[in-house]
This record gives structure tokens, sequence and C-alpha cells, in this order.
């Protein structure tokens, strides 16, 4: 067996980014840019104001109060043509340009105002209330860099920078097998000794939160001719995950059967708990990641290995989700050799961190219990036995994983 880090090591290195494709900002958000955006105008482009009020000259209203005579007006959208000279000032609205000659901004509220003039009741400095120019960024200023996930956020930017399209890695496409004579369909009939197959559906959700393209091949059979068969839907896309079928069982065919078709195995065990029966390889050009067929084995193998890998594939740097503090609200026995990733809840808080409660079982088998966990304790292998009370780390799910 190998450690869980060799292993993402040997799954990451391996891979590199999908080809690209040019898409309208409507449909960026969560591409990754595949090259430096430059923005293509000034923002603002002239000096605004940033609020309804009379734009002055700063050393006309040093000594207040001033009477002042208003010679115009400017709005956005729209601008006063003229220079405003000493003793006058403009009527000005939020967003319009400040008229030449004038430097400052005097609140309404700051103001009495009549027809023709208006009287400075309170003085203010030079460039008060005033946005200018390229405050927020300048024509050809690199605004978002190549590898930048773009969020709803990102997207007005480009906007603001008069980028109406961008080129972003396309989504990478994730091909999933499920193995095994005993799944069935959410909905299909299902016969004695049969179960329900969740792990594709599970894994697709996660590939599709995170930006990538999930393609669900089905079930295969435990027999060569379905896995043969099912595995060549694989060919177009830019990753094959098979879920079962990765053990050592007569029935677990993934490495016998692929094996003959061109799949090159790198490793196919770790030392991690659950998961340990985890696969990777390239079937002709394909990589590939056989996950174990347990469905909380499956989607916690897919936290740790398929989304760095798919944010390798769509061109961004691998996610890496922090561990931190939390205090355990019992006794935690010893750990073997393997790195464990064990469900647990957060029950409370104490001295600002949170405490945590690990399930009473951590078979691999309970979706109830992974779908209540809120977040995961890792320990490394051979960590000792700790007391109620201790500092563990721990992994929030919500905040780490896409869609999670």
């Amino acid at each position: 067996m190998i450690s869980v880090e060799e292993a993402k090591r040997n799954i990451l290195s391996s891979l590199k980014p999908v080809s690209t494709e040019t898409v309208p900002i409507t449909q960026a958000c969560g591409r990754t840019l595949a090259e430096d955006i430059s923005a293509r105008r000034t923002q603002p482009p002239a000096d605004l104001s940033a609020m309804d009020g009379y734009a002055v000259r700063a050393a006309d209203i040093s000594a207040v109060p001033v009477t002042l005579e208003v010679i115009g007006e400017s709005a956005a959208g729209s601008s006063f043509e003229g220079r405003v000279e000493k003793g006058q000032a403009v009527r000005i609205f939020t967003g319009a340009p400040l008229p030449a000659g004038t430097d400052t901004i005097v609140i309404q509220e700051n103001t009495e105002q009549s027809k023709s003039a208006v009287i400075i009741k309170q003085t203010a400095h030079k460039g008060t209330y005033v946005r200018g120019a390229g405050i927020d960024f300048n024509e050809g200023q690199t605004g978002l860099e190549r590898g930048k996930k773009l969020t709803p956020r990102d997207v007005g930017f480009l906007a603001a920078m008069n980028i109406p399209w961008v080129t972003v890695h396309r989504r990478a496409k994730i091909a999933l097998l499920s193995t095994g004579d005993e799944l069935v369909r959410p909905g299909e009939p299902i016969g004695a000794n049969q179960i329900i197959s969740t792990n594709s559906l599970v894994v697709a959700a996660m590939i599709e939160a995170a930006g990538g393209e999930a393609i669900d091949l089905g079930i295969a059979k435990d027999n060569e001719s379905s896995l043969r068969q099912m595995a060549s839907g694989a060919l177009s896309a830019d990753m094959l995950v098979t879920l079962g079928g990765a053990s050592v069982g007569d029935h677990d065919l993934v490495q016998s059967v692929l094996g003959k078709d061109g799949l090159e195995i790198d490793f196919w065990r770790i030392a991690m708990r659950p998961g340990k029966p985890l696969m990777f390889g390239d079937l002709n050009g394909t990589p590939m990641i056989g996950m174990p067929g347990n469905p909380v084995s499956s989607m916690i193998c897919s936290f740790i290995f398929l989304m760095p890998a798919l944010d390798i594939l769509m061109g961004r740097p691998p996610s890496s989700p922090p561990i931190v503090p939390a205090i355990l609200s019992h006794d935690l026995s010893e750990n073997d050799r393997r790195e464990d990733y064990m469900r647990a809840k957060i029950v409370g808080e104490k001295d600002g961190l949170p405490v945590v409660e690990l399930f009473s079982s951590q078979d691999s088998s309970l979706l109830s219990t992974l779908s209540a966990a809120t977040c995961l304790v890792k320990r490394e292998p051979f960590a000792k036995a700790l007391k109620k009370g201790s500092v563990v780390g721990i992994i929030h799910l919500q905040n780490s994983y896409p869609g999670c």
C-alpha cells in the first residue's frame, strides 16, 4: 500500500488541462480562465461625483459660508460642457462627470439653494466625494489572471472591463461506470439480492458542482463482455471513473478485464480508511480512477482525489481543503497504519473551537451518517488514543467541497 499523499501526487502529476474554448461571459461563471484578461477601458473613464450636490473649486470654499453662482447641471449619462471659474458651481448628481475646473463635491445637505446661486455652509477638502478616473482600473491593466475560476463577482468585473467573450478551459468530461450485478437504478424493479446504485449519482453531483461534465455510462454486469462494452463509452472522455470492482474478489473485474484492453495500473491500494482499494491507471491515454464500491469510500475518495484531479483538468490549481482544529466531545481510540477520515458532526463550541462528535459506526456502507455528517475528522497513521477535550483536525464538508 502507498500513502494518501503519494497516491494523490501520482494522480495529479499525470494530468494536464483539457483544451480551451471561447464563450460569452454569460456562460463563464464557474469556468477557468485560459489566459490573462486586460481591461479594454478605464473605470471610471473620468472623475465622477460620488454624491448628489455641487461641483466646486476647493479654493473657493476654504472659508464658509460662501455664495457661488450656479451656472449649470451635470447628471449621469450627460455632462456640463463649460468650464467652472472662480466663484462658480455646477449642480451635480451621483455618477455624473465633474465639470472642467472643479475638484470637489459639496453634498446638498451642506448647502442652501436658490434659483441661480448656492450658499456653501460647510467646507470640504479637495477631492471630497470624487471618484477619480481609473480609481477602479485602467485600460490595459491585467484584471484577472489565467487559472482563475470565475465567480459571479468576476463576471461583473469582466463586463466592467468591456470584455464580452473569454477563453476558458472547456468543462472536463468525466465518464462514470458503475459495476456489479447487485446494482439497480433508483425506481427500477429490485430483486431480493440487489441494492440501489447511489455512487454514480453522488459523484456526478460533485463533478457538476465543481464545473465538470459527468457522463453516466450506466451499470456494467459482473462479466467481461459487459464491462468491456460499457467501458468503451469513455473513449471520448477526459477521465474514466469506475465505481466498484476495484478490490481483489473473484467478481471484482475492473483490473483484470480492462488490463486486457490496455489499462496500465499505477497503484491499486492505499493506506487510507475508507478507500483502501483505490486504483489509478491509464486506459489507452485516458486517465482512470477506480473507486471502491462502498458508497462512503467512493465519496470520500472523490473528495480527496477526484476533486483536485478535476481542478488540474480544468486548468486551475488543485484544491486542498483546510484542516482546522476542533475539540473532541468524547474519547477516541488509537489509529492503525491507515490515514483515517471519520464522519462526525459539530455539536457545539468551546473556547472558540467547534466541538465534534464522531458517529459510533464508521462502516463505509452507511449513507445515513454520511448525509448527516458536517465534517470529517482526519487522523494520521498510528495516531495515539485521545481523551475527551483533546484537539483534532477536521475538514468542513460544506465549506470545502463543491455541492457538499
